[in-house]
């Protein structure tokens, strides 16, 4: 009898257990899902009255970002949202100082990215955490530490208030023959659920 209930106390303890792990596995699971967008938003001067449009039709919004196209994303956070641009892209950006410089083999390129905090919170971050650009093949390259005369870095972190925003360059290593398509950008350090992707093409 002793062996049958300590079986039981066994059996209900690891059942509780099973149950325990089930809940704390579902309620840190993903709350949302992962997405890329790369909708640009439609530009005012497109949605004003008596802007232009083409015969026979409305004005048409890009489907594709490119550069110089905005891409609205939101953060982890309720609250926390953002318009990206990406407003310039300089190949082959030379070392603002005399010490640092590629790697052998390798070109900087230096993309210039405007963030306008659209959220309800103060945006804090730092913004090449959550940055990365690909070539034809797939092949993504993350942002390296580096100041080039292409223009001004942001600042570490970049703190923007709500309606205020930040302009700034984020620098990046790649093969000097490698020919880029796309840049990507993340909220929250890349941690984001959302992230921004515009063609270079």
């Amino acid at each position: 009898m002793r062996i049958t209930a300590t079986r039981r106390r066994t059996s209900a303890t690891l059942l509780a257990s099973a149950v325990l792990i089930a809940l704390a596995t579902t309620a840190c699971g993903p709350t949302a899902t992962s997405s890329v967008s790369t909708q640009p938003k439609q530009s005012a001067a497109a949605g004003a009255p008596g802007s232009a449009k083409p015969a026979g039709g409305t004005a048409k919004t890009p489907t594709v970002a490119k550069i110089g196209d905005t891409i609205a994303l939101k953060g982890q956070d309720a609250g926390s949202s953002a318009d990206v641009t990406v407003v310039k892209v300089v190949d082959n950006a030379q070392s603002s100082d005399d010490y640092s410089k590629p790697a052998d083999g390798k070109r900087w390129i230096a993309v210039q990215f405007r963030i306008k905090n659209t959220g309800s919170t103060a945006y804090s971050d730092a913004p090449e955490n959550g940055t990365t650009v690909l070539d034809g093949q797939g092949q993504s390259y993350n942002s390296v530490v580096a100041d080039t005369t292409a223009g001004q870095s942001f600042a570490v972190p970049a703190n923007i208030a709500t309606g205020d925003s930040a302009l700034g360059f984020i620098t990046f290593e790649v093969p000097k023959d490698t020919k880029l398509e796309k840049v990507q950008f993340t909220l929250d350090s890349g941690f984001a659920n959302q992230t921004g992707q515009w063609t270079l093409a």
